[in-house]
């Protein structure tokens, strides 16, 4: 698992979630990550850090998130090789390069199917990035 990235698992509606103590969770109703049968699907996440901060840049906040995005797919059995899909959602695809660095970083031997898209705002004014991450299990 990721450093300082607590994953706490349970069970909801007959399967296991995943959960990153995101404050948002609760409050929306959602896991982190849901394991059902062979498929782990990893909500949007965003590069929040433990203390409830931001990192500075777009580049530090796309580790920060796919650091949160690997302990929640570890936590529920799996591993990063066996993320078939990502989708990054950012607020400034003039920036793109800075995130899809980071992603190669995490994926160049894994090379799942990808979509990077620009949005206007994200959960947070804070957040630069928001990525979603689909997993099967062999």
């Amino acid at each position: 698992m990721a450093g300082d990235v607590p994953i706490a698992v349970g069970e909801f509606a007959g399967r296991r979630c995943a959960s990153s103590g995101s404050p948002w969770e609760p409050v929306v109703g959602y896991s982190r990550a849901v394991r059902a049968g062979n498929l782990i699907a990893v909500s949007g996440t965003v590069g929040l850090n433990a203390d409830r901060t931001y990192p500075a840049s777009l580049a530090e906040q796309t580790r920060r998130a796919l650091e949160i995005i690997r302990a929640a797919v570890e936590a529920l059995g799996g591993t990063l090789a066996q993320v078939i899909r990502t989708r990054m959602f950012i607020t400034d695809i003039g920036r793109a390069p800075e995130a899809t660095a980071v992603h190669g970083e995490f994926f160049e031997g894994i090379r799942p199917a990808t979509t990077l898209v620009e949005v206007s705002r994200l959960i947070d004014d804070r957040a630069l990035i928001e990525i979603e991450a689909e997993a099967v299990l062999a």
